[in-house]
């Protein structure tokens, strides 16, 4: 039977501020080294498909105040276009990346065929546009704003897409799990599970309620995005903002399993680890582990 995973590795890092002053962020390393650990032979996809890494650039663009944005939107349609081609042939995408901005590619290339909605898998809600903060004080990080981008907050440059238009996706059918800021002021109008929330239910309930709200929203198809700082810090350090309360490995399989094995997830991305923050490889495996353990069903069986 047809292998129903594919491959995007999506080597970027457009979407988040420099570490330090002059150098990049290291999340472009990701794919490769996720790859090299053994996520390819593991899942043996049906294909692997290699973006090209994208410059990144220090200084603001022309008529941007979103830090590479002219650019992210430039490499989002490319990437959309595999995501894409990806599900015509009816395999499920998984897209290595990379910063949190790769999920506007993402999107889009979902929405190219028909209504999708959005499992945001976030320590933190990437809720930042123009009506919560002031973006003549500096330049806009997309990793931070992806998720009011992805709902059509902010400047038009990333929000307004072609054949699809704005947004997205609609605040309907968004589920953010894993925010660590449980107050409710400046929170998105989207369903929300904090990880306080989290800590308190159990994944096993979580994930009934999230496929009892999809089945509500009659959502046949969904998009996983996994920014990996969902993590605990104890348990995955290497990634741009680590912090705590979050799940540990075991959690994650689980809950990316159970959402994945009702056939409403068409696709997912992995996003924000940094191997430069993990100059040993002691977090390259438990990540890898973790996907494949989640993903392998779908590798033996075309998705529905």
């Amino acid at each position: 039977m047809a292998a129903a995973v594919e491959l995007i590795a999506a080597p970027w890092n457009l979407g988040l501020r420099p570490p330090t002053p002059r150098r990049d962020p290291g999340t472009w390393r990701a794919p490769q080294a996720l790859l090299s650990a053994g996520l390819e032979a593991r899942l043996q996809p049906a294909r692997v498909v290699e973006l090209d890494r994208p410059p990144y650039e220090f200084d603001a663009q022309p008529a941007t105040r979103i830090r590479n944005g002219v650019t992210i939107r430039e490499h989002a349609l490319r990437l959309g276009e595999a995501v894409q081609a990806t599900l015509a042939a009816s395999r499920f995408a998984v897209v290595l990346g990379g910063d949190c901005s790769i999920l506007l590619g993402c999107l889009l290339g979902a929405r190219r065929h028909g209504r999708c909605g959005l499992v945001h898998l976030d320590g933190h809600n990437d809720f930042r546009h123009p009506g919560n903060h002031d973006a003549s004080l500096s330049l806009g990080s997309a990793a931070g704003m992806d998720l009011a981008l992805a709902t059509g907050r902010g400047e038009l440059l990333l929000t307004h897409w072609p054949v699809v238009g704005r947004p997205l996706v609609a605040d309907e059918d968004v589920v953010q799990i894993g925010d660590r800021e449980d107050e409710d002021e400046g929170a998105p109008p989207v369903t929300r599970f904090t990880a306080q929330e989290i800590q308190q239910i159990g994944i096993a309930d979580l994930g009934q309620r999230v496929i009892r709200r999809l089945e509500r929203r009659e959502l046949d198809r969904v998009w996983l995005h996994l920014d990996l700082d969902v993590l605990d810090e104890r348990v995955l350090p290497a990634v741009d903002s680590p912090g705590r309360p979050g799940l540990d490995f075991s959690q994650l399989t689980e809950l990316v399993s159970t959402l994945a094995g009702t056939g409403r997830v068409v696709g997912l991305d992995v996003a924000i680890y940094d191997p430069e923050l993990d100059p040993d490889g002691a977090y390259v495996a438990p990540i890898v582990d973790c996907l494949a353990s989640a993903l392998t069903p779908l590798a033996t069986e075309r998705h529905a």
